[in-house]
């Protein structure tokens, strides 16, 4: 495959991104359907590109989701987009998500804004205008990132052909148009159909957005790439564009989800994106005698639901997300996540016979930790005039906590100390927490000065996302759930979850360097779209 230099990106002076002059190259990752791979492809060329040397950021305008993190700075984007930064190596920054919409429910979201909430609104409302006037913000931040980069990244949402989209797009060809930068869309082979996608997505756009779609990349293909080339040569026959790459199917590469309402969850175990190598097809093995079970309940408009990724990675940790009482009886540790519904969330609970399963579990001391939503959960009573508007609601009772939803939001990256081990996480939430008892505090300053959630026998409840990435607090608070459930499990001595990231991220470079033509990918990148590629009718209606 290619390489980078030779007076392009890494000459003097290259495109001019990082020197503040000219602006840097750019490349849209649209897809033919949502879950194509667009988020993979995006952080994989980036990582690619950063192994170059060359200076690259990720960006995407508008992104649909529930999964969120917070910058240094505190603003809140989307958890994709913070991955595809730290493939890139940089420090992610509310300009590489500008807008992120939070669904509460299937026709509204929050509308976060350059980091921070602006209020809620209806599908319809969003898309009678006030998308199109965020055209102009969004297009200040690519260029913002251009000015400052050698080349920036862009992932589309969804796809490009949502023709009763289009006249308010600003994440696929709006923004494409905008920046006048080539696009280049991904199909997933595995679903099947992926040459009618190509020239369906293709011909459904007008002949000025069709000017910029620059070729395709398959993704996720199993078998003799040999087989698939007739069909390649055919597809370039027909609309024009090469295929720029054949990405392998490849198990557990997925990095942080997008979107936390429509992921199938049902009994699903749970295999994490970065957890060590299987042994004889079995699985990561556990380090002592017995494995972990933990069970997460699925509660609608579940958000920040990778917390559990960094168990899912340890050795002998088996993670599934269960939605029925029953599913709960041999589970060893119980999480309760994080949600955009807090009280909505509780009424399920109680509605599918979980919040008593729970209760017993809390009787019997079994472990149970809420994060977040679930947190709030666990307390005894909740006072919501914000999200749900519901008033004064009971919670489960299992902490003596009470919560009071708050218009503002809090977004923090505190640090901190938790059992003996520091820790760090990322605060997003209006529900406010007043402890008022248990047997202690959860996190602290190190000094006995409590910051954040509590424990009450069995039961651990924080408002901190992320923390069980710390590795030295996520081998201790597993020795007490496994003292507490009676396992001979042993957390592994050595598992470093950034480590484990970092080798995934690399992987994804690979499957770029490896599997995508990558000498035209940087032409498109340094040069921009070309000329004179084809019309394919019949364009938009």
């Amino acid at each position: 495959m290619g390489t980078v230099g030779g007076g392009g990106l890494l000459s003097d002076g290259g495109v001019g991104g990082s020197s503040g002059g000219a602006l840097g190259g750019g490349l849209l990752v649209a897809g033919t359907t949502s879950d194509a791979g667009k988020s993979v492809v995006t952080a994989g060329i980036c990582r690619w590109l950063v192994r170059q040397g060359v200076k690259v950021a990720p960006f995407k305008a508008q992104n649909m989701s529930l999964n969120s993190f917070v910058t240094r700075e505190g603003a809140e984007i989307g958890r994709a987009q913070a991955m595809q930064a730290a493939a890139a190596r940089v420090e992610p920054t509310a300009l590489m998500n500008p807008v992120l919409l939070k669904p509460g429910s299937d026709r509204s979201s929050q509308v976060v804004l350059l980091g921070k909430p602006v209020g809620e609104l209806s599908a319809r409302g969003y898309h009678a205008g006030r998308q199109e006037q965020l055209l102009g913000t969004v297009a200040d931040c690519l260029q913002e990132l251009r000015r400052t980069h050698d080349a920036v990244i862009c992932e589309g949402a969804g796809s490009p052909a949502e023709i009763n989209l289009r006249r308010t797009d600003i994440v696929n060809m709006g923004i494409a148009r905008a920046a006048r930068i080539p696009v280049v869309v991904v199909g997933d082979i595995d679903r099947g159909g992926v040459f009618a996608s190509f020239f369906g997505t293709t011909a459904l756009l007008s002949k000025e957005d069709q000017a910029l779609v620059a070729g395709y990349l398959v993704n996720k293909f199993r078998g003799d790439v040999t087989l698939l080339e007739p069909g390649l040569e055919m597809l370039r026959g027909l609309t024009g564009r090469q295929t720029l790459g054949v990405l392998p199917f490849a198990h557990g590469l997925g990095i942080d989800e997008e979107d936390g309402m429509g992921v199938s969850l049902r009994s699903a175990v749970r295999e994490s994106a970065v957890a060590p190598p299987a042994t004889a097809g079995r699985g990561p093995q556990p380090h002592g005698a017995e494995v972990l079970r933990v069970a997460v309940c699925a509660v609608p408009l579940m958000s920040n639901f990778t917390d559990v990724d960094a168990l899912a990675a340890e050795p002998g940790v088996v993670v599934r997300f269960v939605d029925r009482a029953e599913e709960l009886t041999d589970a060893d540790l119980v999480v309760l996540p994080g949600t955009r519904g807090t009280v909505r969330a509780l009424a399920w609970l109680r509605e599918r016979g979980l919040a008593d399963a729970i209760a017993r579990r809390a009787a019997e001391g079994r472990p149970v930790l809420g994060i977040c939503g679930g947190y709030q959960m666990l307390g005894e009573r909740i006072e919501d005039d914000v999200e749900s508007k519901a008033g004064v609601v009971d919670g489960l009772g299992l902490l003596p906590v009470r919560v009071r939803f708050a218009v503002e939001k809090t977004l923090a990256r505190p640090a901190g100390e938790a059992l003996g081990e520091p820790v760090e996480g990322y605060e997003i939430h209006h529900g406010v927490a007043e402890v008022t008892g248990g047997d202690e505090v959860f996190m602290s300053d190190g000094s006995g000065q409590g910051l954040d959630g509590c424990r009450a026998g069995s039961v651990w409840g924080t408002h901190w996302h992320g923390s069980l990435e710390s590795d030295g607090f996520r081998r201790a608070f597993l020795r007490r759930v496994a003292a507490d459930a009676g396992r001979a499990f042993v957390p592994a001595p050595d598992t470093c979850f950034g480590v484990l990231r970092e080798e995934q991220l690399d992987r994804l470079g690979d499957l770029i360097e490896e599997h995508a033509d990558t000498d035209a990918l940087l032409r498109l990148i340094e040069e921009g779209v070309p000329t004179a590629l084809p019309f394919i009718p019949p364009g938009a209606p």
